[in-house]
């Protein structure tokens, strides 16, 4: 396992594995790695001959700066942890090497970013578009991996390949959790102890609401979520949604769509926590 740190001499590196015929896997990361990103990297490493990992808390992706001053960075033990997962290569780049000038580009996603997420963090998407683009560039690689947890990102980073015609296949990768179901984030490092105790509500009710389906309308089963979640005293619902998986537009009526996925945020505490899961 190499740590490399600059542009040149990692797309040097990598096309002397190109010339011989290697793919290439990416897992593009924020860093404060979990089980859930070593699940991306071993799926990475059964599919693609070098695997490459990046290592990178991009500014552009936050509207909020204290969420950025305090996202967590754990790079020790980010590198231990990958140490044993069989990555070739971790690219830490600085923010100048990223942004040696700033990114001024702006992406049309037509509808995918004007919900949820993108309602609720103006400009996040743009950002994370801005910054994989960068990556997808310096890395070339033929597969990136992305969790399922990030739904929409995952929809607009596809858009994203497709408008700007890069050869790059998207995989989807599922949700990992920890053994009381919460979703496995880097922000869980950062909840209170009263609060984290509270956090699997978000997943027993997504789960439990699956079954009331054919009781409840689209309508009564959101507000049925929203409520059982909000009357634990640290937890908020911020979204809670039923959307098309492709368009993510939202459903009025349960045969609005073959392919529904449930997609919410809740402020637990300080922090916010987002979670899904399918309805068919």
């Amino acid at each position: 396992m190499e740590v490399l740190s600059s542009i040149s001499d990692i797309k040097r590196i990598l096309s002397e594995h190109r010339i011989k015929g290697k793919s290439i896997g990416f897992v593009p990361t924020m860093g404060a790695l979990h089980l859930g990103h070593i699940s991306l990297v071993k799926r990475a490493v059964s599919e693609s001959d070098i695997v490459v990992v990046s290592i990178f808390v991009n500014p552009t992706q936050f509207n909020d700066k204290s969420d950025l001053k305090n996202y967590p960075r754990t790079p020790e033990l980010d590198l231990k942890l990958l140490e044993k997962s069989g990555v070739h290569y971790i690219y830490m780049p600085s923010e100048l090497e990223i942004y040696p000038e700033p990114d001024t580009r702006v992406f049309d996603f037509g509808q995918l970013d004007k919900v949820m997420e993108g309602e609720h963090r103006p400009g996040h998407f743009n950002g994370v578009a801005q910054v994989v683009s960068k990556l997808f560039d310096i890395v070339e690689p033929n597969r990136a991996y992305f969790g399922q947890k990030d739904f929409q990102q995952l929809a607009i980073i596809r858009q994203m390949v497709i408008m700007l015609k890069l050869k790059v296949e998207i995989i989807s990768c599922p949700i990992v959790r920890e053994s009381d179901g919460l979703a496995m984030s880097s922000r869980n490092l950062l909840l209170e102890t009263a609060v984290r105790e509270s956090a699997p509500l978000i997943y027993r009710t997504l789960s439990e609401a699956r079954n009331k389906v054919k009781e409840l309308s689209v309508k009564e089963l959101i507000h049925w979520v929203v409520t059982n979640i909000n009357n634990d005293t640290h937890l908020t619902v911020e979204y809670f949604t039923l959307v098309d998986c492709l368009t993510l537009q939202p459903i009025l009526n349960w045969p609005d769509s073959e392919s529904i996925i449930g997609c919410i945020a809740v402020r637990a505490g300080k922090i916010r926590l987002i979670d899904n899961v399918f309805f068919n």
